[in-house]
């Protein structure tokens, strides 16, 4: 296999425990991302690289833009906005308050501006994946994951990715962007025999799925079949999720973390948690923002 030499740069010695859910906003040229369970929700600044981290006082599984200086995000099990010039956080809908052992995890906008995110337990099939949409209505999608996780489209807009993280699998699913529906899952990627786990993804520009291995210590890219393209390794064993930032969405943004990991292991890669940055000669597709 012919790949491409792709050079992670550490860019931010963030040390987080668990760096998730990265988010570029074109407008104002800054990377959000969390740290799930410091309760932290990041700016960085890659121009200069500056990072700040606004405290939502309890976990926050994702985020995603919102209009103006908003964001809204998934928190343990509701969603909220985040004001990101006052730190402001004004709830809006709370969600399986009756599964204290689920949490939310992973979440994004699709390109019609409503909002996904799914859960994740300590239960095998009791998480769930909801559509959080503008008009403030919410709906149930899929049942029976355990850990949903890493979700995208694809970029003609015809097909949705979902990760089930202890499943070891990246499912495809038939997208009606009109209506927002998801049918016909099958298996786009199965893991079942490798010793990682698939975690957040993201999607470029020639369709073409970006998703990161925990425990894998790499990101790995795959054609629109699910056949393996190249492999970016890291220096840390935890990579978490990706997106595409910068000036031409052509700098691949990659989270990491350090929770779970022995002393001896930390200390052998000393760069867990941290926030890395990878220049690749293919362009991202953009953050999509939720429609309010």
């Amino acid at each position: 296999m012919n790949q491409p030499q792709y050079q992670p740069k550490n860019v931010l010695a963030s040390r987080a425990r668990l760096g998730e859910s990265p988010v570029w906003d074109a407008t104002q040229k800054l990377l959000y991302w969390v740290d799930i369970y410091n309760y932290r929700v990041h700016q960085f600044n890659p121009a200069t690289g500056q990072n700040s981290f606004f405290d939502v006082k309890d976990v926050v599984g994702c985020v995603a833009l919102a209009g103006a200086n908003r964001l809204i995000m998934a928190q343990r099990d509701r969603l909220a906005f985040l004001n990101t010039q006052t730190g402001e956080i004004t709830p809006i809908i709370q969600v399986e308050t009756n599964k204290p052992n689920n949490r939310f995890n992973d979440g994004k906008c699709d390109p019609q501006g409503r909002f996904w995110f799914g859960s994740m337990s300590q239960e095998k099939s009791q998480a769930c994946l909801y559509r959080y949409d503008p008009d403030n209505s919410l709906h149930l999608m899929e049942t029976g994951l355990t850990v949903s996780n890493g979700l995208g489209w694809s970029s003609n807009g015809k097909i949705f990715y979902l990760t089930d993280s202890q499943q070891q699998k990246i499912y495809a699913y038939d997208f009606d962007a009109q209506t927002g529906n998801i049918s016909n899952r099958r298996i786009f990627v199965d893991l079942t025999h490798e010793p990682f786990f698939p975690d957040g993804l993201t999607v470029d520009s020639e369709g073409h799925i970006w998703s990161a291995m925990w425990e894998g210590g790499c990101v790995i890219r795959f054609d629109s079949t699910g056949q393996e393209i190249s492999r970016i390794k890291l220096p840390v064993k935890l990579t978490t999720n990706c997106t595409f930032g910068g000036k031409d969405l052509k700098l691949l943004y990659i989270t990491t973390a350090s929770v779970g990991l022995s002393q001896a292991e930390i200390d052998k890669s000393v760069s867990s948690g941290d926030l890395f940055e990878v220049q690749t000669d293919i362009a991202g597709l953009p953050s999509y923002h939720f429609d309010s």
